[in-house]
């Protein structure tokens, strides 16, 4: 097989396995695909841009703010989603730069996050974020704690989109995904914020919504 290394193949080439995986899974909804930019420069990622893709995620705040309002001059479309820990004094640069945010886990940054929605008038779709696996060195709510977590969430006016979660490495995803999706079902969300590079085919197949995936689009780092 040709080696496949331009941003507009590698795009291609995971759409075209995410099609593959949903057919499988006979699902016919939309599965939104989040090109993971962190440490990305901006010359790596506008020719991703350029290929047409305009869906975005990052981790850091002040990373998105050094990358991100120039490139949206140029491409005004964009959607830019905030896939890693949020501390709650970044609660007002997150809600004014990004459309989405996958790591609500706790109620300080409920609100947090809530102030800022109502003060900005700019209320973005939250992922409730899961420690699935229990770890200790992982954040997100505990399992039994994402009743609350929503109701909080809800009450304060947060839209909730769903249920996000980073499974525990070296084991394989697929009972995590799964519990997540069953999680989601229980709490009356559609929204599944699951899977990465190596992954993602599985947690389309088990639901997933949105993937969250950077090295199979941008290629190994240097």
């Amino acid at each position: 097989m040709p080696h496949i290394d331009q941003p507009s193949e590698l795009l291609r080439n995971i759409k075209l396995k995410m099609d593959k995986a949903a057919s499988l899974a006979r699902r016919d909804d939309d599965i939104h695909l989040i090109a993971i930019s962190k440490t990305r420069e901006v010359e790596e990622i506008r020719p991703l841009l350029q290929a047409g893709h305009r869906i975005f995620g990052e981790n850091r705040v002040q990373e998105a703010e050094s990358k991100w309002p120039d490139l949206r001059t140029e491409f005004r479309d964009v959607k830019l989603h905030m896939v890693g820990q949020l501390q709650s004094n970044k609660a007002a640069q997150a809600v004014r730069l990004f459309d989405a945010i996958h790591s609500l886990d706790r109620v300080s940054l409920v609100k947090a996050l809530a102030k800022e929605m109502k003060q900005q008038g700019r209320y973005i779709p939250c992922f409730l974020q899961v420690n699935i696996g229990e770890e200790s060195q992982k954040g997100g709510c505990e399992i039994g704690n994402i009743a609350d977590l929503l109701e909080k969430s809800k009450a304060s006016g947060i839209p909730v989109a769903g249920l996000m979660c980073v499974p525990p490495t070296g084991v394989s995803p697929t009972p995590y995904f799964a519990l997540l999706s069953q999680l989601a079902k229980t709490h009356g969300l559609r929204g599944l914020s699951m899977g990465m590079s190596g992954d993602f085919e599985t947690a389309i197949k088990l639901g997933a919504t949105h993937v969250r995936v950077g090295t199979a689009l941008f290629g190994a780092r240097d």
